[in-house]
């Protein structure tokens, strides 16, 4: 009997965490198998995070201009368009809220009541060098630049540098206006792009058959890396309240928040059906960190298991793998809170609120920010008045993270496309 997906991915996860990952971490040198492990894993990972990028740039513009012609009118794009915003930007503060409250009960940067600066051994200077010398420059009003990249000035280009926001600008702009042609083009351009997306599918499928094995090099690779740390062995003791917090809070909002976002404005009796619906999605976001690199598996999930439409979720996702970074915005809060306290930094409304917002708004543009989301962290850190430098004392502990927190971001992402799909009339997770 084969074996379903996800429990493949559950093996591969396991075997790169218990066996391959400890089996390179702990000095299996090159003299011994004959080629360096670390190198073999990075091969794996690379391969297949490379294999789902090559799809994404074809797969967004077709799912979206497929998805415009599907809805027949400039009203149902604006309707469709303002509702994925606004949830979009109401799940984000809902987890920021999360990671505020979490962060300030939990108290990480507290120790025996006094700032646990003096406690926590920094990470290797460089890390927090590197970081830097990329986040120079930036401020808040890169927020502005979010808006520019919207509008690319060469769409191939854009597509080349992988510029999301300029790709789903321009499809969107493509799909309204081919409903503008004359019967006979408008039809050659919607059976263009509906075969060219069911295309894309197929080739989707075929590549998460290697998904095992693509997911057993990059968890290795993380385990392998995160055992040969020597400044993880050193920190990981004051870093683990702050690593507890963020964890809690990613659960909390995972499955408590999103459950009844589902329930309530989604009207889903049983919204916890839509986790095992999304389960491959989840495993790949966690294992890829990467929201873009999992937005095929997330398709397919949406549409084949929660029962979302193609036209809803090929609007949708593609526009939330780009900008709704809920998992990425409460870590910002959390880690600036964090580093406020363990720095004896005043901690007033004033100050939290600006935390909130600013938070809000990075992670809405972090995916065109060199680093992600420590760079975004970077920003905030500046307006509240702490040195950038501060970020790389979470440096040991941000792989870790970045994977559950991106899982957090495409569940979020489906869970939007669920809302948006019944308030549509649609009946999703029917059966699921």
């Amino acid at each position: 009997m084969k074996l379903a997906l996800h429990w493949q991915i559950l093996g591969a996860i396991a075997l790169a965490v218990f066996i391959f990952g400890p089996l390179s971490g702990f000095g299996i040198d090159e003299s011994v198998v004959g080629f360096s492990l670390l190198g073999a894993y990075e091969f794996i990972g690379t391969l297949f995070i490379n294999a789902l990028k090559m799809i994404i740039v074809p797969l967004i513009m077709s799912a979206i201009i497929s998805g415009v012609a599907g809805m027949g009118s400039g009203e149902g794009v604006g309707r469709l368009g303002l509702k994925t915003v606004v949830y979009y930007v109401m799940t984000s503060f809902f987890a920021i809220m999360v990671g505020l409250i979490l962060v300030n009960i939990i108290q990480p940067g507290v120790v025996d009541g006094q700032p646990a600066k003096d406690f926590l051994s920094l990470p290797p200077q460089t890390y927090a060098d590197s970081i830097t010398a990329k986040a120079e420059g930036k401020g808040m009003g890169d927020i502005a630049a979010i808006f520019i990249r919207m509008v690319p000035t060469n769409i191939v280009q854009a597509a080349s540098d992988g510029q999301m926001l300029g790709i789903i600008f321009f499809s969107l702009l493509f799909g309204f206006f081919m409903l503008k042609t004359v019967e006979r083009q408008r039809q050659t351009l919607v059976n263009f792009w509906d075969g060219l997306h069911h295309t894309m599918m197929h080739i989707t499928l075929f590549i998460m058959k290697f998904a095992p094995i693509g997911v057993l090099g990059l968890v290795a690779k993380v385990v392998t890396e995160t055992i040969q740390n020597e400044s993880f062995s050193q920190a990981i003791g004051a870093l683990f309240a702050f690593f507890i917090t963020v964890l809690l809070a990613l659960l909390a909002h995972m499955f408590i928040i999103l459950p009844l976002v589902l329930k309530y404005l989604g009207k889903i009796d049983n919204p916890f059906r839509h986790h095992k619906a999304m389960f491959d999605a989840i495993l790949t976001a966690f294992s890829t960190a990467s929201s873009s690199a999992t937005l095929p598996v997330t398709l397919e999930c949406v549409q084949k298991n929660a029962k979302v439409s193609e036209k809803t979720s090929s609007f949708v996702l593609p526009l939330g793998a780009t900008v709704n970074m809920d998992g990425t915005a409460l870590y910002e809060c959390v880690v600036v809170i964090f580093l406020l306290q363990a720095y004896g930094a005043d901690l007033s409304f004033a100050v939290q609120l600006t935390v909130v917002i600013t938070a809000l708004l990075t992670s809405i543009g972090v995916a065109g920010i060199p680093s992600a989301s420590l760079v975004a962290i970077t920003v905030i850190l500046s307006t509240v008045g702490l040195p950038a430098e501060a970020v790389g004392l979470v440096w040991v502990t941000d792989r870790l993270l970045d994977m559950c927190r991106t899982a957090v971001n495409v569940f979020s992402d489906s869970c939007g496309a669920v809302v948006i799909a019944s308030s549509e009339g649609e009946e999703p997770l029917r059966d699921a």
